[in-house]
């Protein structure tokens, strides 16, 4: 299997598998495999070379009448293979793991994909000299290597606050921050040549319209029978614009109008318009609400089992109900160094800023309130919501989403950086002849 070393989505890579694994593929029968490269603590096999040149050069004759000398191809592959060894050594040692569930999603995503039963499924990948647990350890190794790549590369990006500042007082930023808004549009046009006479009786006609709209019209059914633009036929419906992509004239007129109202009739040289805010992303006040909390985490060992990290926290549940100090009991047995020092305090959370299970357990946690114990990838937890509020974050994320685009821009060359630096830094000797 080919591991693309892009921060091209998994996913595409994953559906796209069993496409790429022809059944030249399967293992053919050796006397004695080789070691062709040693790795650090790692090492690659001859036939693992061998399966996986194979594969890449069936896929290039699909692609290229012209084809690289089998050595130099061979060379390009084992590279790729040793840059992989790296890479798992590394998710290793940091020790990054793919959830059992991540992998059976993405196996029905490639059987999704072929549209087979798992009877079926199972058959092809056995035609093509594969098993489904083998299909499971190659979707593993590149979802640990991808998560490495997204974790490593992005942690190495810092963006300033005057990066972002600067990066939204561009024309790029203001474009890409920039609201978006699904229009509705009615033109009541007015020839360049017209006297005031035409000209009033269109402004007449534009205000009737409006007042109709006012009233509860259907907004698609007036454009249909007034409009004079071309999108009338379509009830109006102008598609969805950025507002930096839009004329001075009519983002002034979206820029406070809420979802679902309509604008005055307003003037410009081609006529008296009516826009209609039908739907919206972004821009306005964004209220999100937060939530306070803290808590106390044990985690599990030789020495602590599941069992006993639960009744721990349903003892220290029990304390805190009666009466003790939740800071007190966090600095003394909460293992999150990161909190425990603040009482178990979190501080103020927006959506998304914890994994899954603890989001909901939160969520499901009243103000004042403790939580049963309950388990995540740290370790045990219970929490303690303190309070919860409304907070308008439209600057906030309008910032984030700058700070997103700049990183964005920037993880192609900062992964490229990052690879030749681990290759430089790896012990690799290469044993092919």
């Amino acid at each position: 299997m080919q591991i693309r070393l892009t921060k091209t989505s998994c996913s595409l890579f994953i559906a796209a598998l069993l496409m790429a694994v022809p059944p030249v593929m399967a293992a053919k029968p050796v006397a004695l495999d080789r070691v062709v490269a040693i790795v650090d603590e790692d090492v690659v096999l001859e036939s693992e070379l061998n399966d996986r040149a194979q594969a890449v050069l069936q896929r290039l004759k699909g692609q290229y009448s012209q084809l690289p000398d089998e050595d130099v191809l061979r060379k390009q592959v084992l590279e790729q293979l040793i840059v992989e060894r790296i890479q798992l050594g590394l998710a290793k040692r940091f020790e990054i793991k793919v959830e059992e569930a991540e992998i059976d999603q993405a196996v029905d995503r490639v059987r999704e994909k072929n549209k087979s039963t798992a009877e079926e499924f199972e058959a092809e990948l056995k035609s093509q000299g594969l098993s489904v647990a083998g299909l499971r350890n190659q979707i593993r190794d590149e979802l640990t290597i991808h998560h490495l790549q997204q974790g490593v590369v992005s942690n190495r990006i810092k963006v300033t606050p005057q990066e972002v500042d600067n990066f939204l007082a561009s024309s790029d930023g203001k474009f890409a921050t920039s609201p978006d808004f699904h229009i509705g549009h009615i033109l009541i046009s007015v020839p360049s040549s017209a006297d005031a006479d035409t000209i009033a009786s269109a402004e007449k006609k534009a205000k009737e319209i409006y007042e109709r709209l006012k009233g509860g019209a259907d907004f698609a059914q007036q454009a249909i029978a007034n409009s004079n633009d071309q999108a009338a036929l379509q009830g109006g419906d102008i598609g969805w614009r950025k507002l930096a992509q839009l004329p001075e004239l009519f983002g002034n007129q979206l820029i406070n109008l809420k979802t679902g109202d309509v604008t005055q009739p307003f003037r410009s040289g081609a006529g008296f318009h009516i826009l209609k805010n039908i739907e919206q992303r972004g821009g306005g006040q964004q209220l999100i609400e937060q939530t306070h909390a803290r808590h106390i985490l044990v985690k599990t060992s030789e020495i602590m089992d599941d069992n006993q990290a639960r009744e721990k926290l349903l003892a220290l549940k029990d304390r805190i109900e009666k009466g003790d100090d939740f800071a007190k009991l966090a600095r003394e047995n909460s293992e999150d160094t990161g909190s425990m020092l603040n009482g178990g305090d979190l501080g103020w959370a927006s959506p998304g800023m914890f994994v899954p299970v603890f989001e909901e357990a939160m969520a499901n946690t009243a103000p004042g309130k403790i939580s049963r114990p309950f388990k995540s990838e740290f370790g045990w937890h219970i929490l303690q919501v303190v309070e919860r509020r409304k907070e308008d974050m439209s600057e906030q994320m309008k910032r984030n989403q700058a700070q997103n685009v700049i990183r964005s821009r920037r993880f192609d060359e900062e992964f490229q950086l990052w690879l030749t630096q681990i290759r430089e830094e790896a012990f690799v000797e290469i044993k092919l002849k």
